[in-house]
């Protein structure tokens, strides 16, 4: 069993991404091609947003989204706990200083009190000049951007999405990549939309920070490529990827995601009252990137691991170790609030398979050993 099934999506779609692929190589136009433009016109369409550029991975279009903003050192940028690191390496990386915000239990998703907590422990300390929130979609389902639009506007912050797991995810129809000011996703190839490298992509309907990224994105371009007129990057999705993703995409929205949502639903009818299972938010939709049930403890947790992994099914824990407690982070001034449902969600979380391409028995197949785990 895999946990994400890629080879069976390929076989799926071989007809038509070995089409496109072997367009690419008949035109040897590797960079910069047509499809490159295709697909940013039809994710825009998709997201609802006015811009869409591509990028070489989702690391680059968080690094990109905070340049275009100015973030520098002595800003504050306030990033979940649980989440993977790019996140909050990202800012550190443009010299400023990560606040790590505790999540909600049932969602995983930035909690919008602790948001606010943190926000008002970092003005009152004075240290800091509060700059940006980035918000992650985790596992597939939106945060709850009614509240966290709310506090940014309050306190006069610009708001990020981090939807490198949330593509195809809504509020009551407004889709992911189309929240806060600026939006950013990921194509690795696990993602729910993932290519077959690395790539990425970042949305806006600012048309001035829509041209700086572009800039910024091909070492700070003017006219030409050879006119830099800013200190920028190297960042761009290859054609090949681009055409792949076009692919892709079309499938994605014509069945993968009523697929891989009847499978969630599955898995939680089949587990309830058996673990802890992820809920969705009235009016939400989730493109579930991960499908993460929470166990009583960390030893139960371990031991239902590894007698997953006995049977011959894949698990994944995201993520062990909350952001605040990572080494890179320990000479940095990041913690302001109580951080305790991250450290226990870290204790028991696991991620069981899933993905469009699951069969019915795959699902019971998993459900049963966890029913018949030893000492469960």
């Amino acid at each position: 069993m895999e946990f994400r099934d890629l080879k069976r999506q390929y076989q799926k779609l071989k007809i038509q991404i070995d089409a496109v692929v072997h367009n690419v190589l008949d035109s040897t136009n590797f960079i910069s091609g047509m499809q490159v433009t295709e697909l940013e016109k039809q994710l825009a369409e998709y997201t609802g947003r006015k811009h869409c550029m591509s990028c070489g991975n989702g690391t680059d279009a968080l690094t990109l989204a905070l340049m275009a903003l100015e973030v520098k050192d002595g800003d504050a940028i306030f990033v979940p706990d649980f989440t993977f690191f790019a996140t909050g390496e990202t800012p550190a990386f443009a010299g400023a200083t990560p606040i790590f915000v505790d999540v909600e239990e049932d969602t995983f998703n930035m909690n919008p009190s602790s948001l606010e907590d943190a926000i008002i422990a970092i003005k009152k300390t004075g240290k800091l000049l509060p700059k940006a929130i980035i918000a992650v979609d985790l596992f597939g389902q939106p945060a709850d951007y009614d509240k966290i639009e709310a506090i940014a506007k309050k306190y006069g912050l610009f708001l990020i999405e981090d939807a490198a797991q949330g593509f195809g995810g809504n509020i009551c129809g407004k889709m992911a990549c189309s929240f806060g000011d600026i939006s950013c996703t990921s194509f690795f190839p696990a993602k729910p939309l993932g290519c077959y490298g690395d790539g990425g992509a970042i949305f806006t309907d600012n048309d001035e920070w829509a041209a700086l990224i572009r800039s910024y994105q091909i070492h700070g371009k003017g006219e030409n490529k050879y006119d830099n007129i800013r200190v920028g990057i190297n960042s761009r999705l290859d054609t090949m990827q681009a055409a792949i993703l076009l692919v892709k995409l079309q499938a994605f929205r014509e069945y993968e995601l009523e697929k891989v949502n009847h499978v969630a639903k599955t898995y939680t009818e089949l587990l309830e009252n058996l673990v802890v299972t992820p809920a969705v938010k009235s009016g939400y939709y989730s493109s579930w990137a991960q499908y993460s049930i929470l166990l009583q403890s960390q030893e139960q947790r371990n031991r239902l691991q590894a007698y997953l992994k006995e049977n011959g099914v894949p698990s994944m824990i995201y993520y062990q170790k909350p952001m605040h407690l990572q080494n890179a982070f320990q000479e940095m001034d990041c913690t302001y609030v109580d951080l305790g449902v991250t450290e226990k969600i870290c204790q028991r979380v696991l991620s069981l398979p899933i993905h469009p391409y699951m069969e019915e028995d795959e699902i019971k197949t998993v459900v049963g050993l966890i029913k018949n785990c030893p000492d469960f």
